[in-house]
């Protein structure tokens, strides 16, 4: 099974809830400051990186899309971004 990556750049978060509605397996609104968190995700400031799997694809690639301010890419095994894809 591929391997995917999400990316989420968190600091421009609006905690719009998107993410969370389409993927709720991937996806929580942080109660302190109201913003999404990427489960399962390494990061260092404001950038978080998980892996996901082939089954996790098209709900994350919908929360990408559907994300207002495009905080939040999806990379194949490959490093290219199929978030729109």
């Amino acid at each position: 099974m591929s391997k995917f990556k999400i990316i989420q750049y968190r600091n421009n978060c609006i905690g719009c809830n998107s993410c969370t509605e389409h993927a709720p397996g991937n996806w929580e609104i942080d109660a302190t400051d109201g913003k999404a968190n990427l489960k399962r995700a390494d990061g260092k400031d404001d950038v978080f990186i998980a892996e996901i799997s082939e089954l996790e694809l098209a709900d994350n690639k919908r929360a990408a899309q559907d994300c207002p301010v495009g905080i939040i890419h999806i990379l194949d095994s490959k490093g290219k971004d199929i978030s729109f894809e």
